[in-house]
């Protein structure tokens, strides 16, 4: 999603083009990314391994992640130490979520 959300920014063949041509691009770039996650979701979720919540936190952190090395390395953007404290914090969200069952209890190992 970071593709589609933030491409547009930077692409030069968008240059000058209206903004129906633009979300369509973006549309077709975001097809892709659901045609993997929807799956992975579905497969995560159904196999018991994570709860809804854990899954959007888990995805969230991620796009995170990549949109960090995207605003590095397209936007030419520098991550500052408030940047990367709150990521940091989010990581620590993550370990929230996904490190205690649903009822609040370790699981079994920890």
């Amino acid at each position: 999603m970071t593709l589609a959300w933030y491409g547009h920014l930077k692409f030069k063949f968008l240059e000058g083009k209206s903004l129906f041509v633009i979300v369509l691009v973006s549309w077709g770039i975001a097809l892709f990314e659901y045609c993997l996650m929807v799956p992975a979701n579905r497969a995560g979720y159904l196999s018991g391994t994570f709860s809804g919540h854990q899954l959007k936190i888990i995805q969230e952190a991620l796009t995170l992640g990549i949109f960090v090395l995207f605003a590095a390395f397209v936007l030419k953007e520098k991550l500052t130490w408030n940047y990367a404290v709150s990521f940091a914090l989010i990581l620590l969200a993550v370990w929230f979520a996904t490190a205690f069952k649903p009822d609040g209890t370790p699981p079994a190992g920890h």
